[in-house]
C-alpha cells in the first residue's frame, strides 16, 4: 500500500448552504489535515465556461476546461478562509454567486467532467491526512474513507446562510429567489443519475440548523475519536 492510499481521510458531504465548507476548513486546521473543497473545482469549471461562453452541449469542451483549470487554493493563515485562483484572478466572491453555483450544479451531472476531476481530487490525499468536503466524497470519491460525515439544514437555513455571505462581501442577493435556487439544486442533486446527494453509509448524519459552528464541530470530533 502506498504512502498516498494510507492517509486517512474525512468526507463532509452535504447540500449547498449546510455548513460543510466552514466545517470542513475547521476540521483540516484543528487535525492539522489537508483540506479538499471539491465544490471549488466544480464551480471553477462552471465559471471557466461561463467565461468562455461554452454551450453546455459541448461536451468536449466542458471537458477540456475542467481538465485544464489554471487554479490554485491559498489558505489563510488561521484556517479560516481560502483565496481561490483562475488563471491569476481571485475568484472567491465570483464563485460563490447565485449563477456560479446553478451552472456548477449542471456541468457536475456530466460524466466526462466528473471523471475529469476525479484523478485530481483523489491526489489531494496525502499524510497527515485529508478533510474532503464535497456532496459525493464518501459515496464515490474516498469510498474506503473510515469516517464520514453528511451535514443538512433546512432550505430556509441555507438560503439565509448564503444571503449573509453573499451581502458582506457586498454582493446583491434577494433571500427568495436563494431559496428557489436551493430547492431546484436540491432536487436535481438528488435525482441526477450520477453521483446523487445522499449520505454514504455508515456516514454521522447532521442537521445543522439550529446548531451553532462549535457544537457541530464537536459531534464530528466526537464521531472521530469513538
Amino acid at each position: 500500500m502506498t504512502e498516498v492510499q494510507q492517509a486517512p481521510v474525512i468526507t463532509v458531504d452535504g447540500p449547498s448552504g449546510s455548513g460543510k465548507g466552514t466545517i470542513s476548513q475547521i476540521l483540516a486546521t484543528k487535525l492539522g489535515y489537508h483540506l479538499l473543497d471539491s465544490g471549488a473545482l466544480y464551480r471553477l469549471t462552471a465559471l471557466s465556461v461561463i467565461k468562455n461562453d461554452i454551450p453546455l452541449d459541448d461536451i468536449a469542451a466542458i471537458e477540456e476546461a475542467a481538465l485544464n483549470l489554471d487554479v490554485v487554493f491559498k489558505p489563510s493563515s488561521d484556517g479560516s478562509e481560502q483565496t481561490v485562483l483562475l488563471n491569476s484572478e481571485d475568484v472567491g466572491v465570483q464563485l460563490r454567486l447565485d449563477d456560479t453555483s446553478a451552472m456548477a450544479s449542471k456541468v457536475a451531472v456530466i460524466p466526462e467532467v466528473r471523471t475529469a476531476l476525479l484523478t485530481r481530487q483523489r491526489k489531494f490525499r496525502q499524510k497527515p491526512g485529508l478533510v474532503a468536503d464535497g456532496r459525493d466524497m464518501g459515496t464515490v470519491v474516498f469510498t474506503d474513507a473510515k469516517h464520514k460525515v453528511f451535514l443538512t439544514a433546512s432550505p430556509e437555513i441555507r438560503a439565509d446562510r448564503r444571503y449573509k455571505q453573499l451581502t458582506e462581501k457586498g454582493v446583491n442577493a434577494s433571500i427568495p429567489h436563494l431559496l428557489k435556487s436551493i430547492i431546484e439544486r436540491d432536487e436535481r442533486d438528488r435525482t441526477r443519475t450520477v453521483a446523487p446527494l445522499v449520505p454514504a453509509e455508515g456516514a454521522l448524519v447532521v442537521d445543522s440548523s439550529e446548531l451553532t459552528i462549535d457544537e457541530v464541530v464537536q459531534q464530528i470530533i466526537d464521531f472521530i475519536n469513538n
